[in-house]
């Protein structure tokens, strides 16, 4: 989106509902008074000064704020493909459950197929928790379907339970930090999102280590746990196993069995 204010245009990111920064711009008429200060909200990227009398031009680029756990995540809306089908999706249609949503980079690639089929076989295991799973990469819908109707045998995903979405502008992927601007491609990255869209676990592999679906599950599990009971969870925890109750006398009662 685009701002037109006599010599100021504002190149504006509109992939968020929040402004990121608040900027003041002295503004010239045309006849070189300046009039009152204009006050601009946004997640700017980009703005671009033209000088009236010149053809000179100065950008500022401004980089978003990184990531933060416990922070709303990045807002999205982007093509699909779910059960064979082109559909739009969007983060906000799940909003009241959990979301791991995880970033491939490539698709028709090796360690990629191997992660979204154990993703795919156990999107039930996570559903039954009131957690949805999704697929990620820079690859278009089109590619994603073809990968879906290629056997396994021969590579391919073959029928999946998860949805894959498109981000050909990079978008999604940039927001999340996970993209490599030089090859274009995400990381490995994946995030846990709660039922209030905000962000849980960030955890970023690099290109040839694929990740744990049983870890995830887990992670997913024990966050549900705390948001429902408000006590902690040690080091490998699971579902039944003990946990902490967040204060220095209480917590002494975990110490003495675990010890």
């Amino acid at each position: 989106m685009s701002i037109l204010f006599k010599n100021i245009v504002i190149v504006q990111d509109t992939g968020n509902t929040k402004p990121l920064m608040t900027i003041a711009f002295p503004i010239a008429d045309i006849t070189g008074y300046r009039s009152p200060v204009f006050i601009c909200h946004f997640h700017a990227v980009v703005v671009w000064c033209r000088c009236q009398f010149s053809n000179a031009a100065v950008f500022f680029i401004f980089n978003k704020m990184p990531l933060q756990l416990t922070k709303p995540a990045p807002q999205f809306k982007t093509t699909a493909v779910v059960n064979g089908e082109f559909k739009d999706v969007a983060l906000s249609d799940y909003k009241g459950k959990y979301v791991v949503l995880f970033f491939y980079p490539l698709d028709f690639t090796f360690v990629c197929p191997t992660e979204i089929i154990a993703f795919s076989e156990r999107a039930d295991d996570f559903r039954k928790i009131g957690c949805e799973v999704i697929g990620a990469s820079t690859d278009s819908h089109f590619t994603h379907l073809a990968w879906i109707n290629t056997p396994r045998k021969q590579g391919g995903l073959g029928p999946m339970n998860i949805p894959l979405i498109s981000d050909k502008s990079h978008r999604i992927s940039r927001d999340y930090g996970v993209l490599d601007e030089e090859s274009g491609i995400p990381f490995r990255g994946l995030f846990i999102i709660d039922d209030k869209q905000n962000l849980r676990q960030i955890t970023i592999n690099d290109l040839p280590v694929g990740r744990s679906v049983d870890e995830t599950l887990r992670l997913v599990q024990a966050f549900q746990f705390t948001d429902k009971h408000g006590e902690v969870c040690p080091a490998n925890w699971t579902p039944g196993a003990k946990t902490i109750k967040p204060d220095t006398k209480a917590a002494q009662e975990y110490f003495v069995d675990a010890n």
